[in-house]
């Protein structure tokens, strides 16, 4: 029973769903800072798309305004349209350096994202390895628990007749691992049922070395001095 209440409690530690729960959350967590940084990767492609597109009205505007300023070998015609091309290059050049800045600006907002995702991140992850090494050594003296009661129970299996540990454990197989409880104030601590009197007249009745067992439940009754018969 000993070995079955400390199965129990190393399945119910509070670290187990700390960690199902913070896990839980990482994986969250990091699915967003994924996004947030294919968000800000994309958003820097598009920022140097933009700059490289800028960059060449720039140098059309540039090349044009040169051309028109040297008058070498430009017409009337040529100086009409060279003044025109300039002034659609220079719509041109503030519509692209808008998309810059609203591009540079999703950047940003992608930045503060990742940043502020990242270190939710890492707080997380902190936090997972806190709770992994606190269940880890709560594991560790569970087993060093059990195995001190493995051994004890070794002991006391090799003084017990054979049959009487054959009927132990054929009923404990069958009682989630309890195949005896004992008798508390007339009440089997196995199934938490109180005995009627006529089962507490016949235990009552029984020899002190007669295995007695519970009618409801049919655990092995262990006798003592506080059993109420």
């Amino acid at each position: 029973m000993r070995l079955s209440q400390l199965d129990h409690k190393r399945n119910s530690l509070p670290e187990h769903l700390e960690l199902e729960s913070l896990t839980s959350d990482l994986t969250q967590q990091r699915d967003l800072l994924v996004a947030a940084q294919t968000q800000e990767s994309d958003a820097a492609r598009e920022q140097v798309k933009a700059e490289q597109d800028v960059d060449q009205v720039r140098t059309r505007t540039t090349r044009d305004q040169a051309r028109l300023d040297s008058g070498v070998g430009v017409s009337a015609r040529d100086l009409a349209n060279l003044q025109s091309e300039l002034v659609s290059l220079a719509k041109r050049q503030a519509n692209l350096e808008d998309v810059v800045l609203e591009v540079m600006e999703r950047r940003e907002s992608a930045q503060g994202r990742v940043a502020e995702l990242g270190a939710r991140v890492t707080a997380l992850q902190g936090q997972a390895d806190d709770a992994t090494v606190r269940r880890d050594a709560a594991l560790a003296a569970f087993e060093v628990d059990a195995a001190k009661v493995a051994k004890d129970r070794e002991l006391i299996v090799a003084s017990i007749p054979a049959d009487l540990m054959a009927l132990y454990e054929k009923i404990r197989a069958k009682q989630n691992g309890v195949g005896a409880a004992k008798l508390y104030q007339r009440r089997c601590e196995g199934c938490r049922l109180e005995l009627d009197m006529a089962e507490v007249n016949e235990i009552r009745t029984a020899a002190r070395n007669q295995v007695v067992r519970h009618e409801n439940c049919g655990r092995i009754l262990v006798r003592t001095a506080d059993s109420g018969i």
